[in-house]
């Protein structure tokens, strides 16, 4: 939860800028919180480049990437010695390059790692960066000089600061690269390492259940190991929103819905980010045509409220709350709701899709 910003603010008049270190809230997915204290320092002194990398994190999260990239470039002009300015700037242009989704969007992409690069080079303890640089590197075209060897350079310098994190972007990079067998080593190691991390089990499910692992598993096998690892892995992560939203998403691709429902539904009073799991519920209603009007209700109060980023942000709680609608028997509403999805991301496939839908 976000710290009260009047605390946030006593706290900046008498601590000094070296107390101030927000890499552990965004590394640990606390946007809220992170862009709460960014904005009370902010407040006090609007050329802080610190804070203004941090608050660029914190919406680049949101989907928020023109702002989150105004932020960084702020930052770096402030301070270019800075890597954590790097660090936003490269996410926001990364962002902004797959939100664009045209042959334009490659100058984006190839700024994104150049900043990625700067980034590990200004402080090469800088662990978000390096996963950040090995994912990019496996997954953009050789035109913009990825390459798996290249990424898993990155996994190795990983491994140098945080061996269980090093094993989780080399893990990762395996699956992408439809090499299961190799990457489930390296990601029950880093589980191993850290099993009520939310981010380690997030990436683990994530990568068991891409699209490349299905088929090396064949498909009913994926789902099958999706089941049996979310129900594993959920005793350590039942009260964090991250690690929630991960076994629940594990369990509806695995095709046990009214289970992920009733996971998530679960740990909402308890969980430390309700609104990721509000959105959770509210994709799973949209997903399987269950629970419509409480799913509907979960993704009426995601709109109305702060909500936790590194979900999709707001366009994806429209887009859903679209096909929620639509579902429902409501046309109208679910067409106004595609159209506030694109008003926010002009080429989300998803609203995109819907709007064709209802067309027909």
């Amino acid at each position: 939860m976000p710290i009260p910003r009047l605390f946030a603010l006593s706290v900046l008049l008498v601590a000094p800028q070296a107390d101030y270190a927000p890499r552990a809230d965004l590394d640990a997915g606390r946007y809220l919180k992170a862009e709460a204290e960014a904005e009370a320092r902010l407040k006090v002194n609007p050329g802080d480049a610190l804070a203004l990398a941090a608050k660029s994190q914190a919406l680049s999260s949101l989907m928020r990437f023109t702002e989150a990239e105004a932020l960084a470039s702020k930052a770096v002009a402030l301070n270019p010695q800075l890597a954590d300015a790097f660090l936003a700037r490269g996410l926001a242009r990364a962002g902004s390059a797959i939100q664009q989704r045209s042959f334009g969007s490659l100058r984006a992409a190839a700024g994104a790692m150049d900043d990625l690069r700067t980034a590990t080079t200004l402080d090469a303890t800088l662990s978000s960066a390096w996963m950040s640089l090995g994912l990019a590197y496996q997954e953009l075209p050789g035109i913009l000089g990825g390459s798996t060897k290249k990424a898993f350079a990155c996994a190795d310098s990983l491994a140098r600061i945080d061996p269980g994190q090093g094993d989780l972007l080399r893990g990762s990079i395996l699956a992408l690269d439809g090499r299961w067998g190799e990457a489930e080593p390296c990601l029950q190691r880093a589980l191993a390492k850290a099993p009520s991390d939310p981010q380690v089990v997030s990436a683990y499910l994530s990568a068991l259940g891409e699209r490349a692992t299905g088929k090396v598993l064949g498909e009913a096998a994926q789902r099958q190991r999706l089941v049996t690892e979310a129900w594993r892995l959920l005793p350590a992560v039942h009260q964090r929103g991250r690690g929630v939203e991960a076994v629940s998403l594990a369990l509806l691709d695995g095709g046990q819905a009214e289970a992920a429902w009733k996971v998530a539904q679960e740990a909402l009073p308890a969980c430390d980010a309700p609104s990721l799991v509000r959105l959770q519920l509210g994709k799973i209603a949209a997903r399987s045509g269950l629970h419509l009007s409480e799913g509907l209700a979960f993704l009426d109060q995601v709109l109305r409220e702060p909500l936790e980023g590194g979900s999709g942000g707001h366009p994806a709680a429209h887009w859903r709350r679209g096909q929620v609608l639509k579902a429902l028997g409501r046309p109208e509403e679910a067409r106004k709701a595609a159209e506030a999805a694109l008003a926010l991301d002009r080429k989300h496939r998803g609203a995109l899709e819907l709007l064709a839908e209802l067309a027909r």
